[in-house]
């Protein structure tokens, strides 16, 4: 890696991020967006690959994880409030416009700005999650997925999902990223970092918050068409999404592309390679 890692803390919508940061300060600015139960950690491999082909890369622990803050309310885990933090870090950044890469809830943020904000985001790539319409639809209608969406209605429980969570050191989600992952993928000293940012006070609650606001008050910002370039790349072997999401979520795309990779859920960290060179030629489209 030619560049080394930044770690800074920013303020953006009234609270405080830690955002990691790499690249050439000139480049194009490409956002990463974590997903649940990761942080930015989540990106390890794409960051210097990234910061590589030019661009300047900031990848933050999204709100409620790690060491970034932590509101109480489950109100703060709202949609429109997980867009405001991201447009926030580009005003920090000096930047009128970014690219965005999300991966899991980092996706269903990607899918939000970039259906709502075009001005603001030039390229979105999401990794591993449909647009909300596809997703409520499949829920809706196909009893597979509902059945593998298990853990959301879980999480709408008060206090027990983070209770357990937390047990042992936070066992179970240890297990359930080695569970659903190609075996290899969580080296054991992956599991010590991700054991250290879900044990931070307050950070299971927070986390599993994000669940609890998108039940609670997920009309109030209804998902629209997205009309800026955008790609989706989707691991076929996901345990907890159906793969003909991803094609169904092209319905809602002006100017939509898909790459369908033999991976998990955890696409980026299994085929980090594929992964960088689709996401690079994916944003090399976009003038600097």
């Amino acid at each position: 890696m030619a560049y080394p890692l930044e770690h800074h803390f920013v303020p953006t919508n009234g609270l405080t991020l830690h955002v990691v940061q790499c690249g050439p300060a000139a480049g194009p600015l490409v956002v990463l967006l974590h997903g649940f139960p990761e942080f930015w950690y989540a990106w390890r491999q794409q960051l210097g690959a990234l910061a590589d082909a030019g661009y300047r890369v900031w990848a933050p622990d999204q709100r409620g994880y790690n060491l970034s803050d932590k509101p109480r309310p489950v109100r703060a885990y709202a949609i429109n409030e997980l867009a405001a933090d991201v447009l926030g870090l580009l005003d920090a950044a000096g930047r009128t416009t970014a690219a965005v890469v999300g991966h899991d809830w980092g996706a269903a943020v990607a899918w939000h700005l970039a259906a709502n904000f075009p001005a603001r985001i030039r390229r979105t790539a999401v990794l591993n999650v449909p647009h909300p319409r596809a997703l409520a639809g499949a829920l809706r209608r196909q009893p597979r997925q509902l059945l593998k969406s298990w853990y959301v209605f879980f999480f709408q429980l008060p206090w027990l999902p983070e209770t357990l969570a937390r047990l042992r050191g936070a066992w179970l989600a240890r297990q359930a990223l080695r569970r659903t992952s190609r075996p290899g993928t969580f080296s054991d000293a992956d599991l010590v970092e991700y054991r250290a940012a879900w044990t931070r006070p307050g950070a299971l609650r927070s986390m599993i918050n994000w669940y609890r606001a998108a039940a609670r008050f997920g009309r109030q910002a209804p998902a629209g068409r997205v009309v800026g370039p955008l790609h989706i790349i989707w691991g076929r072997r996901d345990a907890f999404l159906n793969a003909n999401l991803a094609q169904e979520s092209l319905a809602y795309c002006d100017d939509g592309g898909l790459t369908y990779l033999d991976a998990s859920h955890w696409v980026q960290h299994e085929e980090a390679a594929q992964v960088n060179q689709l996401l690079i030629d994916f944003l090399r489209e976009t003038p600097a």
